[in-house]
């Protein structure tokens, strides 16, 4: 048992090891994108049910790093302020599947060719599936509500370097911290039970991999960097690259929650369309990969992920002490600012308290999303959603319900009701 524990403990270590340094790089790309690259100033090149917006919506989504539950309020931002829906499905489509941070960790442990490539088929399945939700709309423009909300960035240049570290090494890493360590730890795990060349001996069929492959995948929760470290393991137990990529793109793109928070939102056909172009388009690319690609450009695979249990060279090294510490103080920060929040004060001084249950909210956007929504509906004068239990309550002297819904559905996320009301003649602290 200390033996196994030993063991995994050393797959742990040398896979962080491995993509420390590429995510930190990521985490820096990924503050870059979100100073400089601004969702309010982009919708209007997405407001055509044409190809140029399918096209543009694809380009701005690839190097996003957005996963699937975050990339739904982005989304239908851009669909708010004017993008058409096919635009809006492009993007959907092709965000989650990559960014920034999961390319360079896919170059780190998976080598080049599908750090190449899994961009690449971001991108066609994402125009794809925007050209088709254009052709079933016939050329109707959506109904939208205008929204003019925008985040603060500063202008000067050391408040934009100061908002790029907050949100790169802070923010951003602190929504995929937890789904990223799940990566690390199945994939370490897999190292252990999952025996050599188990795929090419027990399932030897590359299409059969693919379809058990996808149908884990397309219900699963996986985040785009999480999923790079499971695909490499899998790879070394035998998996052809074709369903390691089946695996990277349907993963992170797909899952239950995000499925049915587009069929509320999109309706069912658009949301139809965005699961079929992902999954055939995984299938298919991963089917021209191990048809068509040269063998040699994944052979060396094996000697590059073999040499991640050796260790590191001192900046490698380096980079997993910093990610560590910056996982270590994005922890702590999350406890204080989750005690912060149960101690707050609602302001709720002779008004309606009502509790609604909104499901969808996993991390510190979705939860600012949904608050900054309700926020602006007249009537409504303090607002506090609870990623943990999905509860949201308002305060106001006029809750209009109806409005709360439509404002929760418009933020991409599932209105499930009241489910408490209560009239305040003084200030209370939630608990």
């Amino acid at each position: 048992m200390i033996h196994l524990s030993v063991e995994y403990l050393k797959a742990f270590l040398g896979l962080f090891n491995e993509m420390a340094l590429y995510l930190m790089i990521g985490f820096f790309f990924a503050g870059f994108l979100h100073v400089f690259i601004r969702k309010e100033r982009i919708g209007k090149y997405l407001g055509e049910n044409d190809l140029r917006s399918s096209v543009n919506a694809s380009l701005f989504g690839v190097p996003l790093p957005l996963c699937s539950c975050g990339v739904i309020p982005a989304g239908l931002s851009f669909l708010k302020n004017g993008a058409s829906k096919g635009a809006t499905v492009s993007f959907l489509i092709s965000t989650p599947q990559t960014g920034v941070d999961s390319i360079m960790v896919t170059y780190s442990m998976l080598g080049w060719p599908l750090a190449v490539i899994r961009p690449i088929v971001a991108f066609i399945t994402g125009v794809t599936g925007g050209l088709i939700t254009n052709m079933l709309q016939k050329g109707k423009k959506e109904d939208v509500i205008v929204n003019k909300s925008i985040d603060f960035v500063s202008n000067s240049f050391f408040g934009k370097v100061k908002e790029l570290l907050r949100y790169g090494f802070v923010d951003f890493l602190q929504d995929i911290s937890k789904w990223l360590i799940i990566g690390l730890a199945v994939a370490a795990l897999l190292t252990l039970v999952i025996p050599a060349d188990f795929f090419t001996t027990y399932i030897a069929y590359k299409w059969l991999n693919m379809l058990l492959v996808l149908a884990v995948s397309v219900p699963l929760y996986v985040c785009a960097t999480g999923s790079v470290p499971i695909a490499a393991v899998l790879m070394m137990k035998g998996l052809s690259p074709g369903a390691a990529l089946v695996f990277l793109m349907a993963g992170p793109a797909t899952n239950i929650a995000t499925i049915s928070v587009l069929a509320k939102t999109l309706g069912k056909r658009a949301t139809l369309i965005y699961l079929l172009t992902i999954t055939f388009g995984a299938l298919i690319a991963g089917v021209v990969i191990d048809t068509f690609f040269p063998a040699h450009w994944f052979m060396g695979l094996m000697d590059h992920t073999n040499h991640i249990h050796k260790g590191g060279n001192l900046i490698q090294i380096t980079a997993s002490i910093v990610l560590a510490l910056l996982l270590v103080n994005g922890i702590i920060l999350k406890w204080k600012q989750n005690k912060e929040e149960k101690n707050r004060q609602l302001n709720t001084n002779n008004m309606i308290v009502k509790t609604f249950l909104v499901e969808g909210m996993t991390c510190k956007n979705c939860k600012s999303h949904v608050e900054r929504g309700i926020k602006g509906i007249a009537g409504v004068d303090d607002v506090i959603a609870d990623v943990a239990n999905g509860n949201v309550k308002v305060s106001g002297n006029e809750i209009n319900i109806q409005k709360v819904k439509e404002s929760v559905e418009e933020s991409g996320y599932l209105f499930k009701g009241e489910i408490h009301t209560e009239a305040i003649s003084s200030d209370v602290w939630l608990s």
